[in-house]
């Protein structure tokens, strides 16, 4: 590819489309991009708000991308360093415009585009001085292939005293940049929820059906619409409406984005550009729940059955067998104080964790199911506690009552806080996991106000304690487990393995979130963990200054292992646009990324995309059992699909986007594209050989 070249500017310069403005930013030209800032005035005042254009004049038949990109690809990001006390505000987007590409559709900008800032200066600005403002931006730019680009971006402003004017040579490009603006809609705005299609209608009377064309809306939320479905416009005295397909579940309150159509006047066609925010009013169909087809009744029974699935999950079977087995030494009266006190734990839990995802969400995060585990510093104490409850089994030292109800402390005080603390880590333990029906009502849950979402958690909650529940209420099944003798031991130690196995596999996720210097400082905490553990197995008996000794060493040793735990990050994101730990691709597949994606579909090629996590145990079982075999591997390779992974072990915006968008808040997430298809088919999250060779089966050989 050849650059632009200083020419392609000089040239638009002769044509009038920018002139040259007294300050200025350097001018960065890339492959297929040309950027420069320009300010509105010729200096700024102390307390004054100017305004500055990033001007980008960018390769013909080439685009950058709109604040929502749709179907793929990332916004223009604009990150400031500013003298102390300056501010930047977001971006204030022009309308944008379609870019189809294959069967996607992308929202953005071709030619050129001015994107305006405003920047607020301090009171405290000296007049006579000259501050520097720097910017790093950072675009993605696509033709047929996507290719990421960034430029620096340095410009110096005098400081001037009273009010700074406008430069009269600048004045020509601001007024292009505005007049690319949407201005504030005139015409209230509602949008009718349905299951198969959104109504949006602007109350225009009045209006001319003939003269309207080529109408359009860019919801800011892509979940609003899919970006490559048509939009069927109806216009009567009353005014217009869009036929909207839904991109996802629709999120709550009110409805903004960019509407653009076509009116001619005298014989000349004018494309207009409203603002819009739109009310949430009566649906448009019969159903108009906010997450497609999935109604709340739905999402609570499919919860309560995924949760009942989780029990069967490798992640909580361990601690459910070692709760079983302290159930065989109560009676049943006993043993029902313990299955509601163990229900109390796991419900108590899940409140907590989906508070805390639910606020962080509302908070901006883009987060799900299993967020806790992207926190290297959660996973490190998570192998902890395991190695620890697999040190109490192997008989190394007795937990009492208050912590897992085994032992003698169980006899002792009814164990009751021990069940309920067992929910408690049953719950914790079960997050890696994700069990059939949980994907749709989770999706479900995230996008509904919190009563509602809260609901669908306690229900997931509720389903994952009813198997032992029913056991402790059920006289006729206690009395057909066996009874109580030396197995138990033999039995209980055997369960010490399974959580060494846990606490090892969770050493292995934190290697790939945090890198070789973390594993080897939490390597160093189990040691300190197992000290701790041995210390107080051996003085916990002894009288007092041996005790008390004891006490302080273990509690020193486990302190000393946290606080080796909280220096564990998660390794730095690289620039492959996942943001995954495991970028890496290898000769199956190869790392998933939005413009490789587009890429790949623009040529009709099909595309298979694994959204995975190294803490995700359904993900791992799949990958090793499912998709990792021979025959899938040739029957991928016999009909030419490209394999793409998305690693979502660290947190990553761009995928936990893409996982709402198809109704999920958590990994396992897999995607067949088809060429043709605008919309891929979603695997279950349960996966056999059969199932992937089965959809594979539709595709001509390659």
């Amino acid at each position: 590819m050849k650059k632009l070249g200083l020419s392609v500017l000089s040239a638009l310069l002769l044509a009038g489309a920018v002139q040259a403005a007294p300050v200025r930013s350097n001018l960065v030209a890339t492959d297929n991009v040309e950027t420069f800032i320009t300010l509105e005035t010729a200096g700024v005042a102390p307390g004054q708000t100017v305004w500055a254009a990033l001007t980008q004049n960018i390769r013909p038949h080439w685009h950058t991308y709109w604040i929502n990109p749709g179907d793929s690809g990332i916004p223009t990001e604009i990150k400031w360093t500013l003298p102390e006390g300056w501010a930047a505000d977001a971006i204030t987007w022009p309308a944008p415009t379609r870019f189809p590409i294959g069967p996607l559709v992308n929202f953005g900008y071709g030619d050129q585009v001015h994107l305006l800032v405003p920047l607020s200066v301090p009171a405290t600005a000296v007049p006579g001085q000259a501050v520097t403002l720097d910017a790093k931006v950072d675009w993605l730019v696509c033709e047929d292939i996507c290719i990421p680009e960034s430029a620096d971006l340095s410009i110096t402003v005098p400081v001037v005293a009273g009010t700074a004017a406008v430069e009269p040579e600048a004045a020509p490009l601001f007024t292009r940049a505005r007049a690319s603006l949407p201005v504030p809609s005139p015409f209230p705005a509602t949008l009718s929820p349905g299951d198969k299609a959104h109504r949006l209608t602007l109350s225009a009377p009045g209006i001319d059906r003939g003269k309207i064309s080529e109408a359009f809306f860019f919801p800011h939320d892509y979940k609003v619409a899919s970006s490559n479905a048509a939009q069927d416009l109806t216009v009567d005295g009353q005014g217009l409406s869009l036929s909207l397909v839904p991109g996802g579940p629709l999120p709550a309150g009110p409805v903004t984005g960019v509407l653009t159509f076509t009116e001619e006047l005298d014989g000349q066609k004018l494309r207009h550009a409203f603002a819009v925010e739109a009310a949430i009013g009566a649906a448009a169909g019969p159903a108009a729940g906010g997450a497609g087809q999935t109604s709340w009744a739905t999402a609570l029974l499919l919860a309560l059955l995924g949760g009942a699935v989780l029990n069967l999950m490798p992640c909580v079977f361990p601690v459910l067998s070692m709760k079983a087995l302290a159930l065989l030494r109560h009676v049943p009266g006993h043993a029902r104080r313990h299955g509601l006190a163990y229900t109390g734990g796991v419900i108590a839990c899940f409140a907590v964790v989906a508070g805390a995802l639910l606020a962080l969400r509302a908070g901006g995060a883009a987060i799900g199911w299993g967020f806790q585990l992207q926190d290297p510093l959660v996973v490190a104490v998570l192998a902890y506690v395991m190695l620890l409850l697999g040190l109490s089994l192997s008989g190394v030292f007795t937990l009492g009552g208050s912590v897992m109800g085994v032992g003698q402390g169980l006899a002792g005080r009814d164990g009751l806080a021990g069940s309920f603390f067992t929910g408690v880590l049953a719950t914790v333990v079960a997050t890696p996991c994700t069990a059939p029906f949980m994907g749709t009502a989770l999706g479900f849950a995230i996008t509904q106000p919190w009563p509602v979402a809260l609901s669908v958690f306690l229900a997931l909650g509720l389903g994952m304690a009813l198997p032992f529940l029913a056991l402790s209420f059920s006289p006729a099944l206690l009395r057909r487990l066996p009874r109580p003798g030396l197995w138990m031991e033999r039995v209980k130690q055997a369960l010490a393995f399974p959580l060494y196995a846990s606490a090892a596999w969770l050493i292995w996720v934190l290697s790939i979130q945090a890198g070789p210097a973390a594993l080897a400082t939490v390597l160093a905490g189990m040691v300190a963990v197992a000290f701790a553990a041995w210390v107080y197995g051996q003085t916990r008996l002894s009288g007092g200054l041996g005790r008390t000794l004891g006490s302080v060493l273990a509690l020193l040793a486990l302190g000393g292992a946290i606080a080796g735990a909280t220096t564990a990050a998660p390794v730095a994101t690289p620039a492959t646009g996942t943001g995954g730990a495991q970028t890496a691709g290898s000769a199956d597949h190869e790392p998933w990324n939005p413009g490789r994606q587009a890429e790949l579909l623009g040529q009709g090629k099909p595309v298979f995309v694994n959204f995975t996590a190294a803490w995700c145990v359904t993900c791992l079982v799949n990958e090793r059992t499912s998709l990792s075999t021979d025959a899938v591997k040739q029957a991928l390779k016999d009909k030419g699909v490209t394999y793409l992974k998305g690693d979502w072990t660290n947190r990553d915006a761009t995928i936990a986007r893409v996982l709402e968008s198809h109704g999920r808040s958590g990994v396992p997430l897999y995607l067949l594209y088809l060429p043709g298809k605008p919309n891929p088919v979603v695997l279950p999250q349960i996966l056999t050989e059969g199932i992937v060779l089965d959809a594979l089966s539709g595709l001509p050989a390659a």
